[in-house]
Parts: structure tokens; sequence; C-alpha cells
């Protein structure tokens, strides 16, 4: 009986909205205790929010858990997310050790590609008294279900928000010097400019 993290993901997007519908409904029985729910859909690359659900209830990882869908859709709705959705390929030529994000980081990107362009899916903390005992909540709909170790994704998307910080730093550090560049060639151009106004002023009223 461990914490898992389960992304859903829906062939029909309306059919998703009955799912977290009924989830709200029967969120802890003798299968299985819900403790966050999240409907959400990936847009332009990005993965969005669109329904949240949290019961109240504490699962054994409760440290860990507290807010973990929440961080975890915010990891995926981000800079990040999207690189992951793509691929860590894309870190190289950044300060990240990529070695270090592609080794820490494996299950966050393979949540992040488990929801393609278009699809809607929800991700799910829950406990589970039998193997896939969630499953039949899904029976009636045409979806695909994956599970991952919800310890192992709160340590993941500890580490991802300080890759995220990261990235964001340096994003923010290169267009401080790419704006600093900028003006010191703006102002080499006014120098230049002006220089040549007096330079032709004086070819013009020279005695």
């Amino acid at each position: 009986m461990t914490e898992q993290i389960i992304t859903v993901t829906f062939a029909v997007e309306s059919q998703a909205y009955q799912a977290i519908n009924a989830l709200k409904r029967d969120y802890m029985n003798n299968d299985y205790t819900l403790s966050h729910v999240a409907l959400v859909k990936r847009v332009g690359g990005v993965v969005q929010p669109y329904d949240t659900f949290d019961s109240g209830v504490e699962t054994a990882d409760d440290a860990a858990a507290g807010g973990l869908v929440g961080s975890l859709v915010g990891i995926l709705g981000g800079p990040l997310g999207v690189i992951l959705g793509g691929s860590m390929g894309a870190l190289v030529g950044h300060s990240v050790d990529v070695g270090d994000a592609a080794a820490t980081v494996t299950l966050l990107e393979k949540v992040a590609q488990e929801i393609a362009e278009g699809e809607t899916a929800l991700l799910i903390l829950a406990q589970e008294n039998t193997d896939g005992a969630l499953d039949r909540k899904f029976a009636e709909y045409q979806v695909e279900i994956v599970r991952h170790d919800a310890a192992e994704v709160a340590a993941e998307v500890e580490y991802a928000a300080q890759v995220q910080q990261e990235l964001e730093a340096e994003a923010r550090k290169k267009l401080r010097e790419e704006k600093k560049e900028e003006r010191k060639q703006k102002a080499n151009q006014r120098h230049q400019e002006m220089k040549d106004k007096f330079e032709a002023f004086k070819a013009k009223y020279s005695f």
C-alpha cells in the first residue's frame, strides 16, 4: 500500500471532466484513498490546470504530499515542463549539468511526455489498497493509465524546482547582458553620429 502519482490521459476531453466529478463524489473507499486531483491539458506545449480537487485526506506520506500535485502542475506548466515535454537535450548550452538533470528528473520527463499536445489528463495523488484499484473508476472511458511512486516524484519535483530557478536566473542574466551590450552599441552609434555632425559642421563653416 503505497502512494502513487497516477496519470490518466483521455482520448475524449469531456470524459476527463466526467471522471474528476465522479472522483469528487467517491474519493475514499475500501479500494483507494485520494488526496489531490488535477485536470490538466497541454496547450501550446504548456500543461495548464482546468480543475482541481483536494479531498483534505492526508496520506501516509503527507509531509511530501502536501501540495505535490500542485507543485507537479507548476513544474509541468513552467519553462522546465516545456523542456521536459520535448527533450532533455534542450538543456544543452545551459549552465545546468545536463547529465545530472537527465539522471535526476527521469520521472518528471516521463510524466511530462505522457501528456501530448492537445491532450487532457488527470494527475492524481492516491493510495491504493490493491494494485490497479483505481482502474475500475475509468473502465467506461478511453484512457491510458500510468503510475509513478509519489515519494520519488516528490523528490524530483523538489530538484526540478531548483533547476527551474537556475534556468530562470540564467535567462535573466543573459537578458541583462544582452541589454547591456545593446545599450553599449547604441551609445557607440550615438557617439559616432555626434562626431560626424560636428565634423560636417566644421567642414561647412571652416575658414
